[in-house]
């Protein structure tokens, strides 16, 4: 089955500005911490009013099955132009911690997604020299296939992660780790890791990710995770600098919304106003998918 190409996920200068809204736990535990109801019903509830807000802003929006995607794809909230991605992973995660190792979610069916609209299906892969590298090489390839078979585009997001008792974490090697093991399963597009923690001059940091674009031989994105919302901006245009063709971001993008007693209003109003200065950056400075590889 032919898959669809990547511009169902790109905005028209064939670069990225996408939002990830597939937080689980993660995003319960955030919305506890700063005094806000964290049910099943206000995760559905938040995640519905970030794609509301910055769906129409988004070239692709990503979210989990558990909250608020059979509502997205019932009501057909997203605009035509914002591309579905749907995550794939079933996550290891203890209440109020990390996620510390992942694996297909066979819970999702990769047909019925077609059908619902989703354009990609999304795979997150902890990353960490604990034995299990195999297991995890091995998953990215049958999730690349999975995708290709069932004429979708795969995301794979790897994520470097010491191994428990490792001592000398040196997060830049372990990102290049990452890509050159599992950037040969040829994902539709790359997500990953800002290098530095998106941290230095511009000078840093486009030869940081420079290094990152000469492992991949596909088209990649970078996401927010571990890099603090006010340095994102310079990250992502040092990386779009170096070879990368724009971005997928969740908690640059809306986490301190959530810190405000109005999320709704801060979501209008600061986050739109995040999102379109990086669709302007990623415009200005990312390298078009097409040209990517």
């Amino acid at each position: 089955m032919t898959s669809p190409t990547l511009d169902r996920l790109a905005r028209p200068s064939g670069t990225f500005a996408m939002v990830a809204m597939d937080q689980r736990d993660s995003l319960r535990t955030m919305l506890a911490e700063d005094g806000h109801p964290s049910d099943d019903a206000a995760l559905t509830a938040f995640k519905l009013e970030v794609a509301a807000v910055l769906g129409p802003l988004a070239s692709a929006f990503l979210i989990d099955r558990h909250y608020a995607f059979a509502d997205l794809v019932r009501e057909r909230s997203l605009p035509p132009g914002c591309g579905l991605i749907l995550a794939a992973d079933a996550l290891a995660q203890p209440p109020g911690g990390a996620v510390e190792d992942t694996e297909l979610d066979l819970a999702v069916d990769p047909g019925r997604a077609r059908r619902d609209g989703v354009v990609a299906l999304k795979l997150l892969v902890i990353w960490k020299r604990d034995g299990q590298e195999a297991r995890r090489e091995e998953m990215a390839h049958r999730f690349v296939a999975l995708c290709r078979d069932a004429g979708l585009l795969s995301v794979l997001e790897p994520v470097a992660v010491p191994a428990p008792g490792q001592t000398g974490f040196d997060l830049d090697a372990a990102i290049l780790d990452a890509a050159a093991a599992l950037g040969p399963s040829e994902p539709s597009l790359y997500k990953a890791q800002v290098p530095r923690r998106g941290r230095g001059s511009m000078g840093e940091l486009v030869s940081a990710c420079e290094k990152l674009d000469g492992r991949l031989s596909r088209p990649w994105v970078v996401l927010s995770n571990g890099v603090e919302a006010a340095d994102f901006p310079a990250a992502v245009e040092a990386a779009c600098r170096a070879g990368a063709s724009g971005m997928l971001a969740g908690r640059a993008l809306w986490r301190d919304a959530i810190a405000t007693p109005d999320p709704a209003e801060a979501l209008r109003t600061r986050s739109a106003d995040r999102l379109r200065r990086l669709g302007e950056t990623v415009d200005r400075y990312g390298r078009p998918w097409t040209e990517a590889g």
